[in-house]
């Protein structure tokens, strides 16, 4: 596998991540380590285990580490739900990440699948 810096997937999750960071930056104080926290954790997760999974040597190795940023991508997703239903994320910022999230899942969903192709079937 690649350096993760150069994976496209790991280059998104990066950069969702800065913008939960930049986004949470308003939300009330009192959920500094609460939703705050844990957005910020689940989106970072997202990248990190990219990372990690890229330094494996073994493909099952590789997709278990996927398949948490995966995982991540959806507890980040269920967090922004629950930060605009609070009022504390705009419907455009909750747009956008919410995008981000969707589209990061799908990118994870397939580079797992790339290692592990289809077996051809016998005539």
């Amino acid at each position: 596998m690649k350096n993760f810096k150069e994976l496209i997937v790991w280059r998104k999750a990066h950069k969702m991540t800065l913008d939960v960071y930049e986004a949470t930056g308003s939300f009330p104080k009192e959920e500094l380590y609460g939703l705050t926290s844990q957005l910020r954790r689940s989106s970072a997760s997202i990248g990190a285990n990219i990372a990690e999974g890229s330094g494996r040597r073994s493909n099952n190795e590789i997709c278990r580490f996927l398949q948490i940023a995966r995982g991540s991508a959806s507890e980040a997703e269920y967090h922004l739900l629950l930060a605009r239903d609070l009022r504390f994320l705009a419907d455009e910022d909750f747009r956008r990440l919410s995008h981000q999230a969707d589209e990061l899942q799908r990118m994870l969903t397939a580079l797992i699948q790339s290692f592990h192709p289809k077996e051809s079937q016998a005539s």
